[in-house]
């Protein structure tokens, strides 16, 4: 399991009411009804996801995030997850908000735009840069919105988001630096918030 989702399901409290956006292939909804004995769903775009999702027994739903969670009522879950898919949303603080609506707290996962390796990358090459992390030309990438973990702050506090928990977190070396200067040296965010 990718590393951040490791971590969030250090912040999911058993038998909790889990609401999944972009959940993919299922992989961390699935763990967290296996080994926190959660329930609830999974949304999805991608029909081959919504199959494989469908395949691993899970509840989903197919979903277009950008249009809001009007289906759901306020309150409906505990935690409301959405892991690598706020940046490619076109309104991703209307999405927030309505994350906080429907679910008691929810988590947040996002890759830094201001990580040390793409900023190397852009001043030296001229080019946006291509990794494992970010596997996408600039013309075919699903990110629309760049952000770094202090736009993202900024944007927590102009909403009156109440961070919870912060966790930054790199997929291979770096962490004494990751934790001294997360903008500089820290991969992949997560964000517990409430309201």
């Amino acid at each position: 399991m990718r590393i951040d989702l490791n971590e969030i399901q250090n912040w999911i409290k058993q038998g909790s009411r889990i609401l999944d956006l972009g959940c993919g292939d299922g992989t961390l909804l699935k763990f967290l009804n296996d080994n926190k004995q959660t329930q609830g769903y999974g949304l999805e775009i991608d029909a081959a996801q919504i199959n494989l999702c469908i395949d691993k027994g899970l509840n989903v739903i197919e979903q277009n995030l950008d249009r809001g969670l009007g289906n759901f009522a306020d309150n409906s879950f505990d935690t409301v997850l959405m892991t690598q898919a706020l940046q490619t949303l076109h309104f991703p603080h209307l999405v927030l908000d309505e994350m906080l609506r429907v679910g008691k707290e929810c988590i947040v996962t996002f890759p830094n735009f201001g990580h040390w390796k793409a900023r190397f990358h852009l001043f030296t090459r001229g080019r946006m840069p291509v990794s494992d992390l970010l596997p996408y030309e600039w013309y075919d990438t699903p990110n629309i919105h760049f952000c770094t973990f202090k736009d993202f702050e900024v944007l927590c506090r102009e909403r009156n988001y109440k961070v919870i928990n912060r966790q930054v977190v790199n997929e291979q070396s770096g962490q004494l630096l990751k934790d001294a200067l997360p903008n500089l040296f820290g991969e992949t965010a997560i964000y517990h918030l409430s309201k």
